[in-house]
């Protein structure tokens, strides 16, 4: 895979290596070719806010965005096309400063929050999406199940980027999240 991070965020602490490897791991478990390109760019709230109403026509920042290149067609990214061959997937957008506040909300570390959305994201990608409760059920299980099999693999490796958490809100159902966004909306309320 051919994955470049871009921090345009003006966030610390964010580690680049580890979003490339959780993002790696997840297209690869997706089958998806590995000469396929991917471009992961964290950006600052106000940047995040601009984006998801232009895009969305939704007010405020948002936590993840995705932004799919290529129809994942015959030699569009996938081993098993009938010519298989590399293909630009598509962007992921990240919002540390967001992503912080949920991490927190969550009780779990930033570093998490961002392997969480950055499979949720690789997902957006190949074609998953929440806008049904059916929908919705597989995508929340197949990332969980991602990101729950990407940290066995690094115990294998021998590496660790941050502890797996074992949280309510670690391994999150869309409930889960929505709960969780009430949650952060508390908190932003008790910021102002």
């Amino acid at each position: 895979m051919s994955i470049e991070v871009l921090n345009e965020s003006g966030y610390d602490g964010i580690n680049e290596e580890m979003l490339v490897d959780v993002c790696s791991y997840a297209l690869s478990a997706m089958d998806v070719h590995p000469d396929t390109e991917v471009t992961i760019t964290l950006v600052d709230t106000d940047t995040m806010a601009d984006l998801h109403v232009r895009w969305m026509d939704l007010e405020g920042p948002t936590d993840v965005m995705s932004f799919p290149m290529d129809e994942l067609t015959p030699g569009g990214g996938r081993p098993d096309a009938a010519s298989p061959g590399p293909a630009m997937l598509g962007d992921i957008i990240l919002c540390p400063e967001f992503d912080d506040k949920q991490a927190r909300a969550a009780g779990h570390p930033l570093g998490h929050e961002l392997a969480l959305l950055t499979v949720h994201g690789c997902l957006h990608l190949l074609g998953y999406d929440h806008t049904t409760p059916a929908d919705e059920r597989e995508m929340f299980a197949l990332q969980n199940e991602i990101l729950a099999d990407w940290y066995d693999d690094l115990a294998g490796r021998d590496t660790e980027y941050q502890p797996k958490p074992a949280g309510k809100h670690a391994f999150p159902s869309a409930a889960d999240r929505v709960e969780l966004d009430g949650l952060v909306a508390k908190q932003e309320e008790g910021e102002n």
